[in-house]
């Protein structure tokens, strides 16, 4: 669907002054409202700028692009203002935004939206482009402009299909990906292809975004090609590339520098992608490895333990919220053994709840796994995660021992090398038995020898670990009350779920079984800080995360008030240094508030659904608050502020 079909002179707005981003968004769905393209504006402009705090739709250059998918949609439409002063629109760039196009489209039209918003960012790239339309005197003068770009003329150079039959195979072959798969996919496809063709480079451009693979690379490419860029920002296919240069580089690099990133693919210098989808031989950096080359691993395992930790989110997120639906179904029975499972419909939900949580770890071990080697990885690494929450471990008098979520990482690290390792072993095979590789030799061995480092190196040490941090708190038990909730507050937010979160969430139960409700208490406000601490911090000091932070904070704030101490593990495993410590702090003022104050909670689950039945609530929840407003505050302390494009 063509930009002018979308777009009417009765929804152009020329030379407007507005006071902020939320009054242009204004400003163009009363447009839409009037145009009968909107069957609820309000709804719409809601989800609108719902999508804003997600992230910024400025684009770069000076040019926004707003956009929702929304039941408040009619029909899709668009709408678009030019400024007569610039606006601070916290754009990729940083550059304040003139131009503005805003995208309506229905919820029934699935991928529409990405497509118009492709179709967009391609057109708004040439500044030349843009310039035209901002010197536009009158709205039909403006939608001839797009009129004349969009039909093209004899003088127009032919499609790129056509330039690359004239000129034979592409020489360059790209990849392009953002984390939202939207505007800055395409972008950096069209800023490679203009440039390239400056250059005199012959280039193709798969584009992966929220709608899928587009201008899809092919073998008899991908073999002709002398050097391929993957400008992605997320995981990608890259087993596909084995063999042959590639160059792998944030999405950001294509966007701000492709000049510079063409000039590196055509040199020559550019490393071999081996058999797995990696570019480097070894398993680990070798020790005369220089600081290039170790900062691109450690960037590689950073990617590979995201993906893992993108695809557990929902896991956690889902299963919390049902665990906490189901204690919330089951208020009646607060305080007995059964609370949470006291009705038939709290028991489903909350079973249900509890098996999509306990999935989280072989999600995220297999996904982190698969990153590295494909998806013969994707087993063992599930597997490993499975044995880590478990806790498997072997011998004559064998414990159930959990490892917890860092058993779960190595599980994921380990199951990708182990994998690369057999694929390395078995590359002198014949081809013919490839198959038998794929569906006998990776599964058996890959599913053995995972089992056996998991039972046998993992869990006997974690677990012992956690047993020796019981026991511990156990000995401090006579000790002062403020300084063992600080210890108990303080231990739920070290791990976020592993062996000393455990631990400590077991000696308060433990204490509950005995009657003594304070130490869990201590315990439970331990792990409700970290979510809702570094959600308050997102609300307070946005600069200080990137976008995904920033769109998972209003989540946290529910997975806080639930007791689901998981909802901060990606904050923590992007930023260790500086979220880890400030949640220990956060969380060891909360439990010692909470035992000074003489707090108590009748049941070890069910966050702030027990404040009605806890033992001083007015107190346990201004604990709570002061422990999330410290860990707040020493994030925005500690975390500088980070570019809008990360």
């Amino acid at each position: 669907m063509r930009i002018t079909e979308l777009l009417s002179p009765q929804r152009i707005v020329l030379g407007a002054k507005v006071a902020d981003k939320a009054a242009a968004i204004h400003t163009m769905t009363v447009l839409l409202n009037a145009g009968g393209c909107l069957r609820d504006a309000a709804l719409y402009e809601r989800e609108v700028l719902d999508r804003e705090a997600q992230g910024s739709t400025g684009v770069g250059g000076g040019v926004a692009i707003p956009h929702a998918k929304s039941a408040g949609v009619a029909v899709p439409a668009l709408a678009a203002m030019t400024l007569c002063e610039e606006l601070e629109y916290g754009s990729l760039d940083g550059a304040p935004v003139r131009l503005l196009f805003q995208i309506a489209v229905p919820d029934t039209d699935a991928n529409l939206h990405v497509a118009v918003l492709a179709d967009l960012a391609r057109l708004l790239m040439d500044p030349d482009f843009c310039t035209r339309l901002l010197e536009a005197k009158t709205p039909d003068e403006f939608l001839q402009v797009i009129a004349d770009r969009e039909t093209p003329t004899a003088a127009d150079p032919p499609p790129a299909k056509e330039q690359q039959g004239e000129q034979g195979p592409c020489t360059v072959l790209a990849v392009t990906a953002c984390p939202m798969g939207v505007a800055h996919t395409f972008m950096a496809a069209e800023a490679l292809e203009r440039h390239a063709a400056a250059m005199g480079i012959s280039i193709k451009v798969e584009t992966n975004g929220a709608d899928g693979p587009r201008n899809v690379l092919t073998s008899e490419e991908i073999a002709a090609a002398s050097c391929i860029v993957v400008a992605a920002d997320r995981t990608v296919d890259l087993n596909r590339f084995t063999g042959k240069p590639v160059l792998i580089v944030p999405v950001a690099e294509a966007l701000r520098q492709p000049e510079a990133l063409l000039r590196r693919a055509i040199s020559g210098g550019v490393p071999v992608m081996n058999p797995g989808g990696r570019e480097e031989d070894s398993f680990f950096p070798p020790l005369t490895a220089t600081r290039e080359g170790l900062r691109d691993r450690g960037r590689h395992v950073y990617a590979h333990l995201m993906n893992g930790i993108n695809h557990m989110i929902p896991f956690v997120t889902g299963g919390g919220i049902l665990i906490a639906l189901g204690y919330f179904l089951d208020r009646a029975n607060v305080g007995d053994l059964t609370f949470g499972s006291g009705t038939s419909l709290s028991w489903l939900v909350t079973q249900v709840g509890q098996f999509t949580f306990r999935m989280m770890y072989p999600i995220m071990a297999g996904f982190v796994g698969s990153a590295m080697a494909g998806p013969a990885a994707l087993l063992p690494g599930m597997m490993g995660g499975y044995l880590a929450y478990l806790g498997m471990t072997i011998g004559p008098e064998a414990d159930w021992i959990s490892s917890g979520f860092w058993g779960a990482i190595l599980a994921g690290f380990v199951s990708g090398w182990l994998i690369r390792g057999l694929r390395k072993l078995f590359s002198r095979f014949p081809s013919g038995l490839d198959p038998l590789k794929t569906t006998l030799l990776y599964p058996v061995l890959g599913l053995t020898i995972m089992s056996l480092f998991m039972v046998v190196l993992i869990n006997p040490p974690l677990g012992h670990f956690n047993n020796w941090l019981y026991q511990c708190l156990e000995s401090m038990r006579g000790g002062s009350g403020m300084v063992l909730g600080a210890v108990l507050g303080g231990m739920m937010a070290v791990d976020f779920g592993g062996p000393v979160n455990k631990a400590a969430y077991l000696f308060g139960t433990v204490t509950l079984g005995a009657g003594q409700e304070r130490f869990m208490a201590a315990a439970m406000l331990g792990g409700m800080v970290p979510p809702l601490g570094v959600a308050l911090a997102c609300s307070l000091f946005p600069r200080r995360f990137n976008k995904a932070e920033r769109h998972s904070a209003l989540m946290n704030y529910l997975l806080g008030a639930s007791f689901v101490t998981e909802g901060a593990l990606p904050f923590a495993l992007r930023d260790p240094l500086r979220v880890i410590p400030s949640c220990m702090a956060g969380s060891a003022l909360a439990g010692a508030l909470s035992m000074l104050f003489g707090c108590g909670v009748p049941a070890p689950h069910g966050g702030l659904y027990l404040l009605p039945l806890a033992e001083r609530p007015l107190l346990l929840l201004g604990s709570l608050v002061l422990g999330s407003v410290l860990t707040a505050g020493l994030l925005a302390l500690l975390k500088r502020p980070v570019p809008e494009d990360e």
